[in-house]
């Protein structure tokens, strides 16, 4: 039998050894570095570990993904949220899903899963060796992957690299003749050097619209207000949309956020035309169209609108003005912060250099990745996590025993002289 290697005790790695010790693989070692597995899966979601996403059309769970989103259109036919669901339900943990589609244990601890992926690979034998670093991957003359540690010597007939953003890892691939797709950041938040801003730290609201100005593809969803300057789902989609652009300038360069969302300048515009009629009585601070009042006085201020002022006396001008704080304001991005509940980077194995059906080197046989080591990420919400089930999901179907001895069959039956007379 096999004798299997997998680097990285991550999401992928570790549920990619499990799935190979349930379809028979018994010679299954799982290396990680640090002195516990699972690391993401510890800190995500507030500690609660946001498992995956409930959306379960393959099209449109494949269009969350900035990079690889063709890949792994045909990938979730394989296996997607809801195949993650059942697995884990066979497993006696349940999930529970949150207004915003947001899936996790109904324990609210990603321990439930933690306990769930160490239970069952040490029922299935597998063995996990921590705090090992690897200090080389080479190709015997046999073909076989010879890998080494500071003090041990493994080889082994298939490998899988499933270790995440590593440039270690990645530079040992690149001797093998892989390339490596420049990695940056993705999923994080702005730096804005305002203090009018800042000082309202806490405050959010639900529905802005956000883009890179002048150009840019927006994003739209929650925004909050933070000491050091924005985040929220729409600021982290539009980090990882436009990770590559935002390195480019050094996270240095204008956005444009329209703190209503959807609704344009002009219906806006219109709106506080509207409001200086029918609330023509009433001082400018009461009507905050829902914004938090010291949001509201904070555009107020901005616009150069005396607050105290009656909505009869607000001029033209003004209304100009405070339409173009509210729906056009630009704001300077000087740097980033980083989102520690689900790092992520843009970059890694290029894609190009995988079979996306098997998880499989193009270059080198026997060779697969899964996960987050590959030029694959997405946005916030459970949808990083899925393409690291689903990847090691592939790799593990493809690795696995029953795999091989059908494709064993298989490639007889071509070879076969009943075939070839048919062919004839």
């Amino acid at each position: 039998m096999s004798k299997i290697g997998i680097i990285g005790g991550g999401a992928a790695g570790y549920f990619a050894a499990i799935l190979l010790g349930e379809k028979g693989q018994k010679d299954i070692t799982l290396i990680e570095k640090n002195s516990e597995p699972l690391g993401k899966v510890k800190i995500s979601g507030g500690g609660r570990c946001n498992v995956t996403h409930h959306l379960f059309d393959p099209t449109l769970l494949s269009e969350k993904y900035p990079r690889g989103s063709k890949e792994l259109k045909y990938a979730f036919e394989k296996f997607q949220p809801k195949d993650m669901i059942e697995w884990l339900e066979k497993k006696s943990v349940s999930l529970k899903t949150e207004s915003d589609g947001r899936m996790f244990p109904i324990s609210n601890s990603s321990s439930t899963i933690i306990d769930c992926f160490q239970k069952e690979a040490k029922n299935l034998g597998i063995l996990v060796l921590l705090n090992t670093n690897i200090e080389s991957i080479n190709l015997t003359e046999a073909k076989n992957f010879l890998v080494k540690t500071i003090d041990k010597e493994f080889q082994f007939d298939k490998l899988l690299i499933a270790t995440g953003s590593n440039k270690r890892i990645w530079s040992m691939l690149e001797t093998l003749g892989h390339t490596i797709e420049d990695v940056v950041p993705s999923l994080f938040t702005f730096n804005i050097e305002n203090e009018n801003l800042t000082s309202l730290t806490g405050l959010s609201v639900p529905n802005a619209e956000v883009k890179i100005y002048p150009k840019g593809k927006s994003q739209l969803g929650p925004v909050l207000i933070t000491h050091w300057g924005l985040s929220g789902p729409a600021v982290l989609r539009l980090s990882a949309w436009e990770a590559k652009e935002f390195s480019k300038e050094n996270y240095n360069l204008k956005i444009k956020i329209n703190w209503l969302g959807k609704i344009s300048s002009e219906e806006f515009q219109n709106l506080l035309l509207k409001t200086k009629k029918d609330f023509s009585t009433k001082k400018i601070y009461s009507v905050s169209f829902d914004f938090p009042s010291r949001l509201w006085n904070y555009f107020l201020e901005l616009s150069k609108v005396d607050s105290e002022k009656q909505w009869s006396s607000i001029s033209n001008s003004e209304i100009h003005s405070l339409k173009e704080t509210i729906t056009n304001q630009i704001l300077n991005v000087t740097g980033k912060g980083v989102f520690k509940e689900e790092f992520v980077t843009c970059g890694g194995i290029k894609r190009k250099e995988i079979n996306f059906n098997t998880m499989e080197s193009k270059i080198i046989p026997g060779l697969y990745f899964a996960g987050e080591v590959i030029d694959v990420d997405g946005i916030t919400g459970g949808f990083n996590f899925q393409n690291a089930w689903t990847t090691a999901y592939l790799a593990s179907e493809a690795m696995s025993v029953e795999y091989y001895s059908t494709s064993l069959d298989l490639h007889k039956y071509l070879k076969s002289e009943s075939l070839i007379k048919f062919e004839l």
